[in-house]
Protein backbone atom coordinates (compact mmCIF):
# COMPACT_ATOMS: atom_id res chain seq x y z
CA UNK A 1 0.00 0.00 0.00
CA UNK A 2 1.17 3.24 -0.64
CA UNK A 3 1.83 6.11 1.74
CA UNK A 4 0.80 8.78 -0.38
CA UNK A 5 -2.91 9.87 0.38
CA UNK A 6 -5.32 9.77 -2.47
CA UNK A 7 -6.83 12.78 -3.82
CA UNK A 8 -10.50 13.28 -5.68
CA UNK A 9 -11.28 14.83 -8.58
CA UNK A 10 -14.98 15.96 -8.96
CA UNK A 11 -15.85 18.17 -12.14
CA UNK A 12 -17.94 21.25 -11.54
CA UNK A 13 -21.52 21.11 -12.38
CA UNK A 14 -22.16 23.36 -15.57
CA UNK A 15 -25.46 24.97 -14.23
CA UNK A 16 -24.34 25.60 -10.31
CA UNK A 17 -22.16 24.73 -8.15
CA UNK A 18 -24.45 24.32 -5.17
CA UNK A 19 -26.82 21.72 -4.96
CA UNK A 20 -30.36 23.16 -5.02
CA UNK A 21 -32.58 21.43 -1.39
CA UNK A 22 -35.52 19.21 -1.89
CA UNK A 23 -34.17 18.76 -6.10
CA UNK A 24 -34.34 15.29 -7.00
CA UNK A 25 -31.83 15.23 -9.02
CA UNK A 26 -29.48 15.80 -6.02
CA UNK A 27 -30.86 14.70 -3.01
CA UNK A 28 -30.57 10.52 -1.78
CA UNK A 29 -27.91 10.26 -5.32
CA UNK A 30 -24.39 10.72 -4.14
CA UNK A 31 -22.16 11.89 -6.73
CA UNK A 32 -19.49 9.41 -8.24
CA UNK A 33 -16.07 10.53 -7.92
CA UNK A 34 -12.49 9.23 -9.62
CA UNK A 35 -9.43 8.43 -7.28
CA UNK A 36 -6.36 9.59 -8.86
CA UNK A 37 -2.98 9.55 -7.02
CA UNK A 38 -1.17 12.88 -5.98
CA UNK A 39 0.68 15.07 -8.09
CA UNK A 40 -1.26 13.76 -11.03
CA UNK A 41 -2.88 16.66 -13.14
CA UNK A 42 -6.13 16.23 -14.12
CA UNK A 43 -6.52 15.27 -17.92
CA UNK A 44 -7.14 18.35 -20.04
CA UNK A 45 -10.36 19.63 -21.86
CA UNK A 46 -8.42 19.04 -25.27
CA UNK A 47 -7.01 15.68 -24.18
CA UNK A 48 -10.55 14.26 -23.20
CA UNK A 49 -12.62 12.62 -26.01
CA UNK A 50 -14.96 14.42 -27.67
CA UNK A 51 -18.93 14.34 -27.10
CA UNK A 52 -20.94 11.63 -29.01
CA UNK A 53 -22.83 14.48 -30.65
CA UNK A 54 -19.68 16.40 -31.94
CA UNK A 55 -18.53 12.75 -33.73
CA UNK A 56 -19.26 12.38 -37.40
CA UNK A 57 -21.61 9.68 -37.83
CA UNK A 58 -21.13 7.47 -40.67
CA UNK A 59 -23.61 7.81 -43.67
CA UNK A 60 -26.12 4.73 -43.80
CA UNK A 61 -27.56 5.44 -46.89
CA UNK A 62 -27.35 7.76 -49.49
CA UNK A 63 -29.94 8.89 -52.39
CA UNK A 64 -28.86 9.95 -55.93
CA UNK A 65 -31.36 12.19 -58.49
CA UNK A 66 -30.83 12.35 -61.98
CA UNK A 67 -31.96 15.24 -63.24
CA UNK A 68 -33.28 16.28 -67.01
CA UNK A 69 -30.98 18.41 -69.16
CA UNK A 70 -33.62 21.50 -67.89
CA UNK A 71 -31.72 21.42 -64.90
CA UNK A 72 -29.20 23.08 -66.80
CA UNK A 73 -31.74 26.17 -68.09
CA UNK A 74 -31.71 27.94 -65.16
CA UNK A 75 -29.54 30.78 -67.10
CA UNK A 76 -32.88 31.65 -69.16
CA UNK A 77 -35.02 32.72 -66.49
CA UNK A 78 -32.10 34.17 -64.30
CA UNK A 79 -31.34 36.59 -67.25
CA UNK A 80 -34.73 37.50 -68.47
CA UNK A 81 -35.80 38.82 -64.77
CA UNK A 82 -32.34 40.73 -65.00
CA UNK A 83 -33.44 42.19 -68.51
CA UNK A 84 -36.99 42.49 -67.38
CA UNK A 85 -35.59 44.90 -64.58
CA UNK A 86 -33.31 47.02 -66.86
CA UNK A 87 -35.94 47.16 -68.84
CA UNK A 88 -38.49 48.49 -65.80
CA UNK A 89 -35.86 50.53 -64.33
CA UNK A 90 -34.05 51.88 -67.42
CA UNK A 91 -36.40 52.00 -70.20
CA UNK A 92 -39.59 54.13 -70.63
CA UNK A 93 -43.14 53.70 -72.42
CA UNK A 94 -44.52 53.58 -75.88
CA UNK A 95 -47.55 53.30 -77.00
CA UNK A 96 -49.13 50.16 -78.95
CA UNK A 97 -52.46 50.08 -80.09
CA UNK A 98 -54.16 51.32 -77.26
CA UNK A 99 -51.92 50.16 -73.94
CA UNK A 100 -48.35 51.33 -73.23
CA UNK A 101 -45.62 49.20 -73.26
CA UNK A 102 -42.13 49.31 -71.42
CA UNK A 103 -39.25 48.95 -73.98
CA UNK A 104 -35.66 49.53 -73.21
CA UNK A 105 -33.81 52.12 -75.55
CA UNK A 106 -30.92 49.85 -77.11
CA UNK A 107 -31.13 46.54 -78.93
CA UNK A 108 -28.57 45.23 -76.55
CA UNK A 109 -30.87 43.68 -73.85
CA UNK A 110 -32.25 41.61 -76.43
CA UNK A 111 -29.03 40.60 -78.30
CA UNK A 112 -27.83 38.91 -74.66
CA UNK A 113 -30.77 37.21 -73.68
CA UNK A 114 -31.47 35.69 -77.40
CA UNK A 115 -27.45 34.77 -76.67
CA UNK A 116 -27.73 33.32 -73.62
CA UNK A 117 -30.91 31.09 -74.67
CA UNK A 118 -28.64 30.49 -77.72
CA UNK A 119 -25.76 28.61 -75.49
CA UNK A 120 -28.48 27.08 -73.55
CA UNK A 121 -29.96 25.18 -76.10
CA UNK A 122 -26.87 24.55 -77.92
CA UNK A 123 -24.71 23.16 -74.71
CA UNK A 124 -28.14 20.90 -73.18
CA UNK A 125 -28.19 19.39 -76.49
CA UNK A 126 -24.72 19.17 -78.08
CA UNK A 127 -21.43 17.80 -76.07
CA UNK A 128 -19.61 20.51 -76.24
CA UNK A 129 -16.00 18.40 -75.60
CA UNK A 130 -12.35 19.61 -76.49
CA UNK A 131 -10.26 22.81 -76.32
CA UNK A 132 -11.16 23.83 -80.03
CA UNK A 133 -15.51 23.66 -78.84
CA UNK A 134 -14.81 25.65 -75.99
CA UNK A 135 -13.06 28.43 -77.43
CA UNK A 136 -15.55 28.52 -80.51
CA UNK A 137 -18.30 29.51 -77.70
CA UNK A 138 -16.40 31.88 -75.35
CA UNK A 139 -15.06 33.23 -78.67
CA UNK A 140 -18.86 33.80 -79.61
CA UNK A 141 -19.64 34.92 -76.18
CA UNK A 142 -16.78 37.98 -76.41
CA UNK A 143 -17.73 39.18 -79.63
CA UNK A 144 -21.45 39.89 -78.77
CA UNK A 145 -20.05 41.96 -75.18
CA UNK A 146 -17.56 43.83 -77.23
CA UNK A 147 -20.00 45.14 -79.80
CA UNK A 148 -22.54 45.71 -77.19
CA UNK A 149 -19.89 47.65 -75.37
CA UNK A 150 -19.17 49.93 -78.36
CA UNK A 151 -22.76 50.35 -79.33
CA UNK A 152 -22.17 48.56 -82.18
CA UNK A 153 -25.22 46.38 -82.75
CA UNK A 154 -27.64 48.86 -83.62
CA UNK A 155 -25.24 49.70 -86.83
CA UNK A 156 -25.10 45.87 -87.46
CA UNK A 157 -28.85 45.91 -87.96
CA UNK A 158 -29.21 48.66 -89.98
CA UNK A 159 -27.60 46.57 -92.66
CA UNK A 160 -30.74 44.66 -92.25
CA UNK A 161 -33.17 47.13 -92.72
CA UNK A 162 -33.14 48.27 -89.19
CA UNK A 163 -34.67 44.96 -87.86
CA UNK A 164 -33.57 45.27 -84.88
CA UNK A 165 -34.04 43.09 -81.22
CA UNK A 166 -36.22 44.43 -78.48
CA UNK A 167 -38.58 42.94 -76.36
CA UNK A 168 -41.05 44.44 -73.72
CA UNK A 169 -41.14 44.25 -69.84
CA UNK A 170 -43.61 41.76 -70.07
CA UNK A 171 -42.08 39.77 -72.13
CA UNK A 172 -39.12 39.22 -70.18
CA UNK A 173 -41.16 38.91 -66.74
CA UNK A 174 -43.51 36.22 -68.23
CA UNK A 175 -41.72 34.22 -70.19
CA UNK A 176 -38.96 34.47 -67.29
CA UNK A 177 -41.62 32.86 -64.45
CA UNK A 178 -43.09 30.55 -66.71
CA UNK A 179 -39.16 29.12 -67.30
CA UNK A 180 -39.02 29.44 -63.62
CA UNK A 181 -42.08 26.94 -62.70
CA UNK A 182 -41.06 24.61 -65.59
CA UNK A 183 -37.33 24.39 -64.17
CA UNK A 184 -38.67 24.32 -60.30
CA UNK A 185 -41.04 21.57 -60.92
CA UNK A 186 -38.75 19.25 -63.09
CA UNK A 187 -35.79 19.64 -60.57
CA UNK A 188 -37.72 19.28 -57.21
CA UNK A 189 -40.63 17.60 -57.95
CA UNK A 190 -40.31 15.45 -60.99
CA UNK A 191 -36.67 14.44 -61.01
CA UNK A 192 -37.12 13.09 -57.29
CA UNK A 193 -40.12 10.60 -58.53
CA UNK A 194 -37.66 8.03 -59.37
CA UNK A 195 -33.69 7.97 -57.59
CA UNK A 196 -30.83 5.52 -56.98
CA UNK A 197 -30.53 4.70 -53.04
CA UNK A 198 -26.72 3.52 -52.16
CA UNK A 199 -26.57 1.14 -49.28
CA UNK A 200 -23.72 -0.74 -47.83
CA UNK A 201 -23.41 -3.76 -50.68
CA UNK A 202 -26.73 -2.89 -52.14
CA UNK A 203 -27.42 0.02 -55.15
CA UNK A 204 -31.67 0.62 -55.42
CA UNK A 205 -33.45 1.94 -58.30
CA UNK A 206 -36.37 3.10 -56.38
CA UNK A 207 -39.95 4.67 -58.45
CA UNK A 208 -41.72 6.97 -55.99
CA UNK A 209 -45.10 6.12 -57.79
CA UNK A 210 -45.88 2.97 -60.01
CA UNK A 211 -43.11 0.09 -60.63
CA UNK A 212 -41.28 -0.48 -57.29
CA UNK A 213 -37.74 -1.05 -57.35
CA UNK A 214 -34.76 -2.87 -58.62
CA UNK A 215 -31.40 -3.99 -56.28
CA UNK A 216 -28.08 -4.52 -57.53
CA UNK A 217 -25.44 -6.69 -55.72
CA UNK A 218 -22.09 -4.33 -55.26
CA UNK A 219 -20.11 -7.18 -55.37
CA UNK A 220 -17.56 -6.42 -58.15
CA UNK A 221 -19.15 -3.38 -58.98
CA UNK A 222 -17.45 -1.00 -61.06
CA UNK A 223 -18.25 2.89 -60.75
CA UNK A 224 -17.05 5.66 -62.89
CA UNK A 225 -17.58 9.27 -62.80
CA UNK A 226 -17.78 11.36 -66.19
CA UNK A 227 -17.50 15.53 -66.13
CA UNK A 228 -15.99 15.63 -69.17
CA UNK A 229 -18.51 18.86 -70.64
CA UNK A 230 -16.74 21.83 -69.17
CA UNK A 231 -19.68 23.95 -70.18
CA UNK A 232 -22.56 21.48 -69.11
CA UNK A 233 -20.87 19.92 -65.89
CA UNK A 234 -19.30 23.30 -64.47
CA UNK A 235 -20.81 26.30 -65.89
CA UNK A 236 -24.45 25.53 -65.98
CA UNK A 237 -24.36 22.30 -63.71
CA UNK A 238 -21.91 24.11 -60.94
CA UNK A 239 -20.52 21.07 -60.38
CA UNK A 240 -22.35 18.54 -61.78
CA UNK A 241 -21.58 14.88 -63.54
CA UNK A 242 -22.77 11.81 -65.13
CA UNK A 243 -22.04 8.46 -63.42
CA UNK A 244 -21.56 4.76 -64.88
CA UNK A 245 -22.13 1.74 -62.82
CA UNK A 246 -21.46 -1.73 -64.39
CA UNK A 247 -22.42 -4.49 -62.44
CA UNK A 248 -21.20 -8.57 -62.95
CA UNK A 249 -22.61 -11.71 -62.40
CA UNK A 250 -24.73 -13.55 -64.85
CA UNK A 251 -26.01 -10.55 -65.98
CA UNK A 252 -23.72 -7.32 -66.81
CA UNK A 253 -25.48 -4.46 -66.55
CA UNK A 254 -24.46 -0.94 -67.27
CA UNK A 255 -26.28 1.64 -65.48
CA UNK A 256 -26.17 5.79 -66.77
CA UNK A 257 -27.17 8.13 -64.23
CA UNK A 258 -26.93 11.48 -65.71
CA UNK A 259 -26.45 14.91 -64.62
CA UNK A 260 -25.77 14.38 -60.93
CA UNK A 261 -25.67 17.69 -58.98
CA UNK A 262 -22.67 18.06 -56.22
CA UNK A 263 -21.10 15.02 -57.89
CA UNK A 264 -18.03 15.73 -56.50
CA UNK A 265 -18.70 15.02 -52.82
CA UNK A 266 -21.80 11.79 -53.49
CA UNK A 267 -19.09 9.68 -55.67
CA UNK A 268 -16.40 9.61 -52.90
CA UNK A 269 -19.37 8.74 -50.03
CA UNK A 270 -20.48 6.00 -53.13
CA UNK A 271 -16.94 4.33 -53.43
CA UNK A 272 -17.07 3.76 -49.83
CA UNK A 273 -20.29 2.28 -48.86
CA UNK A 274 -20.08 0.07 -52.23
CA UNK A 275 -17.09 -1.69 -50.89
CA UNK A 276 -18.24 -2.13 -47.36
CA UNK A 277 -20.04 -5.24 -46.27
CA UNK A 278 -23.86 -4.95 -45.81
CA UNK A 279 -24.37 -5.37 -41.43
CA UNK A 280 -25.38 -9.26 -40.81
CA UNK A 281 -29.01 -8.76 -39.53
Amino acid sequence: MSNHPAEYFLPPNPSSTQPVPNDPATVNHPASVQARPAGVNPPRVEDQPPYESEVAKPVSELKIYSHSSLVYWWPVWAVGYLMAILTYSLGQQYQIAQDNEWFHGSSNLGVFYFLTLLLVILITNVSVRGLASGLVLLGVALVTVLLAYFGWWDEIFAWFGGLKIHLNFGAYLWFSTVMFLMWAISVFAVDRMSYWLIKPGQVTHEVVLGAGSKSYDTNGMMLEQNREDFFRHWLLGLGSGDIQIRTTGATKEQIDIPNVLLIGSKIKIMQRMIAEEPNAS
